[in-house]
């Protein structure tokens, strides 16, 4: 099977959709993929949780999937929003000098984007 993690970075919504879309269509074709929130998309999530924003349905789709598996700890703090980032039932990470590692999954197989 085909591993893959998705790391987001980009605040922008058009970059974020894409790296749902795209987590959700490798799961359907059967690949493990996971995604990790980082840099400035940690901003999406409260946007996405607290409004009706276009990216909603498919967000909610890809988390109750459980395909988000890690939201950036520094990152959060760093743009405010650590305190709710940590309520929305997805780990917050910073295992990494505050930040979520990408050797682990390199170590297990996992192929890494960044987006």
């Amino acid at each position: 099977m085909k591993k893959v993690v998705i790391f987001a970075f980009q605040g922008n919504p058009t970059c974020f959709v894409h790296v749902l879309k795209n987590a959700w269509d490798m799961n359907e074709k059967g690949m493990e993929v996971e995604v990790v929130i980082e840099g400035e998309a940690v901003k999406i999530i409260k946007e996405v949780e607290e409004t009706d924003h276009k990216l909603n349905a498919l967000y909610l789709k890809v988390k109750e999937k459980g395909l988000i598996t890690a939201i950036c700890k520094n990152c959060s703090a760093a743009m405010g929003v650590l305190e709710f980032n940590s309520t929305v039932g997805i780990p917050v990470v910073g295992s990494m000098s505050g930040h979520p590692p990408m050797a682990p999954y390199i170590e297990k197989g996992y192929h890494v984007i960044t987006i």
